[in-house]
């Protein structure tokens, strides 16, 4: 009897290891998997961390970096690809350049970057000297950019207090960097709903849910840029990828459990 082989979209997430399994390369790789994606990974830090804490962070080698991103590109080449936590500046600017290059030599891979500055917890993700290099060689190649209200706030040097404050600073990242930009709006004072706007120089999306009250999420930034990253891999646009992306990490925060003492993302089928 022959069998019938489903082919699977590929994806590809560069990002931390997260120990508590939450956030980070972990919630990438179950996000995948509940979109019908094939998740591969690069790691490029490791990280000692619970839901409460990061307690330390230790850079993966950019020369093993490189070589975890050249195996997964040589034999399953991804349809899509998102960077989370890179920490250094070293591997900041060799992903870069790998992404250039590529760019350069073959029809370019959507690319999501998540700028990982500063966690829920408030630890930052990101040393001093790397945001230089973050926003001069890495950003300039993304697809989307998808920060949270404090990394918004970076990028764009604004105060963002409001909504309409938000719809400023996603224009004002995008007319710097000149991809499309998603700011997360999740923790956003005196709203009732979670507001998220994405505007790519022509098209505005409003992408609002109700608050889910009673819990504190972890891993909400990575599982949403993750769920966007499988809905391009599946072959949808980026409009329709974000509004993927919303349902799905609202889903995943409104079926959350308990693991402990502390509450995790339902992002698994």
């Amino acid at each position: 009897m022959a069998i019938t082989q489903k082919k699977l979209p590929i994806a590809l997430t560069i990002a931390g290891s997260d120990s508590g399994g939450g956030a980070g390369i972990q919630a990438d790789l179950k996000t995948f998997a509940a979109l019908g994606v094939h998740g591969t990974s690069a790691i490029a830090c490791l990280t000692a961390q619970n839901p409460k804490q990061v307690l330390a962070i230790e850079p993966c080698s950019p020369q093993m970096l490189r070589q975890q991103i050249e195996a997964v590109f040589a034999e399953l080449k991804p349809a899509a690809v998102k960077t989370g936590m890179l920490f250094s500046a070293e591997n900041i600017s060799l992903v870069a350049k790998f992404f250039k290059l590529s760019t350069l030599n073959s029809p370019s891979v959507p690319l999501i970057i998540d700028p990982l500055m500063i966690s829920t917890s408030g630890a930052c993700l990101l040393e001093p000297n790397a945001v230089k290099k973050l926003k001069a060689q890495l950003l300039p190649l993304a697809t989307l950019i998808t920060p949270n209200l404090a990394e918004a706030e970076i990028l764009s040097d604004e105060k963002i207090s409001s909504v309409e404050d938000m719809r400023g600073a996603a224009r004002k990242i995008h007319a710097q960097f000149g991809g499309a930009v998603l700011v997360k709006g999740g923790h956003l004072e005196n709203t009732r709903t979670a507001t998220d706007i994405f505007f790519d120089g022509k098209t505005e999306l409003l992408l609002s849910a109700p608050f889910v009250t009673g819990v504190r999420t972890h891993g909400t930034g990575c599982t949403y840029s993750a769920s966007i990253c499988a809905a391009l891999a599946l072959g949808h646009d980026l409009p329709r990828a974000v509004k993927i992306g919303k349902n799905f990490i609202t889903a995943a925060i409104s079926n959350t459990y308990k693991i402990g003492t502390h509450f995790a993302l339902r992002n698994f089928s």
